[in-house]
């Protein structure tokens, strides 16, 4: 799967996505899009996955008819300390979201 790394996640949780071809928005050049057009350029470049921490990311955005899915994680900050214990479970649901999917990793 093609894999996108939000902008506010630490870079280096990518080496922990593996099987996959992850790259962030930093390494993309979209840097600073909004949510909508970043959604949109994901998908139109061929990636499956976004991968953020944004939480109100589904209030905002209409996922429906969207070419890739969504995952949200959601730990007690974005260090990267607090979101390594989360790519377990992530990977798991990485392979079961589908397009316009939203899903959640982390405590409920």
């Amino acid at each position: 799967m093609r894999i996108l790394l939000d902008e506010q996640l630490p870079r280096r949780l990518a080496r922990h996505i593996q099987g996959h071809h992850i790259r962030t928005v930093q390494q993309q050049g979209w840097a600073g899009l909004r949510n909508g057009e970043l959604l949109l350029r994901a998908a139109a470049s061929g990636f499956d996955i976004l991968v953020t921490a944004d939480q109100n990311l589904q209030f905002q955005q209409n996922l429906a008819g969207a070419k890739l899915g969504v995952i949200v994680l959601t730990a007690v900050s974005n260090r990267f300390d607090d979101l390594l214990p989360l790519m377990p479970e992530a990977l798991l649901v990485i392979s079961e979201t589908r397009p316009d999917e939203l899903r959640r990793v982390g405590p409920r």
